[in-house]
């Protein structure tokens, strides 16, 4: 379990952010000038470099994002034109990309970055250039509800695998429908016929809070609550649900742990956009109370969890139910142990987590839950303490990562293995690398009282 006695403050996390954009800097001119572009978007590194991983391409985005929030962190020119130039030049597939469930991925974090940045006024400002990252928010926003499956109680975006299958990582896709509707557009179907991006990302909530989140209720024998299923299958002929199933975990009857962090920022974040919006947005989908109930049992049934079954520094091994875990005795009661024999750690989870469970703690502070904020905040910062010390972070200039000890896909093996008698380690992943300098951008701003960082964007942000 989480251990918050100590828990450090935001202002303590200051020298570790600064040492952590600090390292940041000459690994996104390394990375730039080191990988071959030709071989497709970075994914995971192998002996600390680079490489990629035919699946989906979902990463390219994040590798831009780091830049352009790099330079939201510290000014610097170069990160900016790395992420600036890259985004306009090579993101536009991924705009009307129709194969993948990974919108809210690659688009908020390189056109959504950018266009909060201009309105912000930490961008000159420039209406053609803002039209264009909006152009791309709504158009990706569009495309990602057009990936649509109706089941007996409403619908969700489908994961590539198919019209079958609702991935909980897919919950952090539905920022970009919300931002695009923020916007005013629609998706326009046959016989012109509007349909409502609020509406798809709220159905695709719901879907993910009843399906994809256990809440200990007797739903099979093994409804812990909190506990998340990567994948939910589906009748497509009947739309009934079948059972729970996972691509990247150990099994639909354990947790991979960063499916559940998906979860537990997705829900925060959506709790947040949630209070921004008029009550008059929600006239026709119930009203906004009970979409505040759903997001919010959902993300505290997964913090709690995560608290729960973390080793006491925060860093989570990449399923709660991997198989060799009971031969690590009592893990859960003492740090993590990234050079184990047995089952890999995986920091990107970690990384995820944090900034959603201080996100939620933030939230529900303002409600006027302190006992509950202060658990997840304090959870949240001892978890962001061990991804910006070592042996989490990568202080090598050799090596890509800027965080250590991230897993891809442990069940199809493909994380580097640099010691056969141990699990998998020493490696990053672009998404872990991208949230852990989000959740950096995150927290630097709330010790230097800059704006609040938020997924959405309108006028109410500029300085």
């Amino acid at each position: 379990m989480i251990d918050t006695r100590n828990a450090p403050s935001t202002a303590d996390l200051k020298p570790a952010l600064d040492r952590f954009f600090e390292l940041t800097k000459d690994k996104i001119a390394n990375l730039d000038s080191e990988y071959d572009e030709s071989k497709g978007s970075p994914v995971f590194t192998v002996e600390g470099k680079y490489t990629t991983r035919g699946w989906t391409e979902w990463t390219e985005g994040f590798r831009y994002g780091i830049a352009i929030l790099h330079f939201d962190a510290t000014g610097d020119e170069a990160s900016l034109e790395s992420g600036r130039s890259r985004t306009v030049g090579k993101m536009a597939s991924h705009v009307s990309h129709i194969g993948v469930h990974d919108h809210g991925f690659n688009n908020l974090s390189t056109y959504g970055n950018l266009r909060r940045l201009m309105l912000e006024g930490r961008l000159p400002a420039d209406e053609w250039q803002r039209h264009f990252y909006e152009l791309a928010i709504k158009v990706s926003g569009a495309v990602q509800a057009s990936r649509w499956t109706t089941h007996q109680q409403g619908g969700f975006i489908h994961s590539f695998n198919g019209p079958h299958s609702l991935f909980v990582d897919t919950i952090r896709s539905c920022r970009i429908l919300m931002e695009a509707h923020r916007l005013g557009h629609v998706l326009m179907a046959e016989g012109d016929k509007p349909i409502s991006l609020l509406e798809r990302a709220l159905r695709h909530i719901e879907s993910t809070a009843r399906y994809s989140v256990f809440y200990g209720e007797g739903r099979d024998r093994y409804d812990v609550r909190g506990r998340t299923a990567h994948e939910c299958v589906f009748n497509t002929t009947d739309g009934a649900y079948r059972c729970p199933n996972s691509q990247q975990g150990y099994t639909g009857f354990t947790t991979w742990t960063r499916g559940q962090a998906w979860a537990c920022l997705g829900f925060a974040e959506e709790l947040e956009l949630l209070e921004a919006m008029d009550e008059a947005d929600f006239a026709d989908f119930g009203g906004k109370a009970k979409w505040e109930a759903i997001m919010l049992r959902g993300a505290t049934a997964v913090a709690d969890n995560f608290i729960e079954n973390t080793p006491t520094d925060g860093i989570s091994y990449w399923d709660q139910g991997g198989p060799k875990l009971h031969l690590l005795g009592d893990y859960l009661d003492r740090p993590a142990d990234p050079f184990n024999a047995h089952e890999p750690v995986d920091s990107s989870a970690s990384a995820i987590t944090a900034q959603g469970l201080l996100r939620l703690g933030r939230y529900l502070r303002a409600k006027g839950d302190s006992d509950a904020a202060q658990r997840y905040e304090k959870a949240g910062l001892v978890t962001a303490r061990s991804i910006y010390s070592e042996p989490y972070l990568s202080t090598d200039p050799g090596h890509h990562g800027l965080i250590l000890h991230s897993i891809y896909h442990q069940p199809n093996g493909w994380d580097h293995q640099p010691d056969p008698g141990k699990a998998a380690y020493g490696e990053s992943s672009m998404w872990g690398d991208y949230h852990a300098m989000e959740l950096a951008v995150y927290l630097q701003r709330l010790i230097e009282d800059k704006p609040y960082l938020t997924f959405w964007t309108d006028n109410s942000n500029s300085q």
